[in-house]
């Protein structure tokens, strides 16, 4: 799966084209690599996401095209 439709459906990133610019503005990393937003993502897969001042990591664990509200968290765990 791209990493700007990860980040919307694990709901990481409200918005597709809001990953879409943190992807071309180089705040989003995939395994210590700075990703573009056409990344393939997979299980497993450490996900770090700048947003200012502050820094999430996270792992990968599934990747589902849908997914509930309720269910997106199990997405991902966070490090």
């Amino acid at each position: 799966m791209r990493l700007d439709k990860y980040l919307k459906v694990s709901r990481l990133i409200k918005r597709r084209t809001v990953a879409n610019e943190a992807c071309d503005a180089g705040r989003v990393m995939i395994n210590g690599k700075v990703a573009k937003a056409s990344a393939e993502v997979k299980a497993g897969d450490i996900i770090n996401i700048q947003f200012g001042n502050k820094e999430v990591k996270v792992e990968v664990l599934t990747v589902q095209e849908t997914v509930r509200k309720e269910e997106a968290k199990e997405m991902f765990s966070y490090l």
